[in-house]
């Protein structure tokens, strides 16, 4: 019985593992793309490839985009704040000057119907904080004494979005700004 189940086991896992090796690069392309899209939508157009020009540092991770000259046009900002259903992983675009040029939620495990509304382009903190420069504006929701309306019936989603947008100003203004590190 000892050799059987161990036969079953050495079968399972070689089974486990060409399957991993199989699926692997599917998923890392997978996951590329969906990072690059994201890059795409929250910064103004640019002519490199920002996944390439990636920098991780505390807070998160930063993607340069460069205009055909190597000057940057724009900074993505990727990072993970906890909301009511767990992680709430996006991107922040930036312009060099500190003004957010638009959002995009890579993942979440909100609920759905509620805080999954986050996902939705034109949901009011997202659609809302475009244009604004955390610098100058209270990027926080109305009910914390901020400028950003939140979601009807799912304000710690919106507070935890509203902290993510701040963590990735944070991040910005540490690594990005006058520091002449693009």
């Amino acid at each position: 019985m000892v050799l059987v189940l161990a036969g079953i086991c050495l079968v399972c896992s070689a089974l486990l593992g060409t399957v991993y090796a199989v699926t692997k690069a599917p998923i890392e392309a997978s996951e590329l793309a969906k990072v690059n899209a994201a890059i795409a939508s929250v910064t103004p157009a640019f002519d490199n490839v920002p996944s390439e020009d990636v920098r991780a540092v505390e807070g998160g991770q930063i993607y340069t985009a460069r205009n055909q000259d190597g000057e940057p046009v724009g900074y993505a900002i990727k990072v993970s704040t906890s909301g009511f259903g767990g992680i709430l992983q996006m991107m922040v675009g930036f312009t060099p000057d500190g003004t957010i040029y638009n959002t995009s939620v890579i993942s979440h495990a909100e609920t759905p119907g509620l805080g999954a509304k986050i996902v939705d382009e034109n949901c009011a903190p997202r659609a809302q904080v475009k244009g604004k420069n955390p610098a100058t504006n209270n990027i926080a929701v109305r009910k914390d004494n901020g400028e950003i309306d939140a979601i009807t019936a799912s304000t710690i989603t919106s507070r935890a979005f509203l902290k993510g947008v701040n963590a990735a100003y944070e991040v910005f203004k540490n690594n990005c700004m006058d520091h002449g590190q693009e």
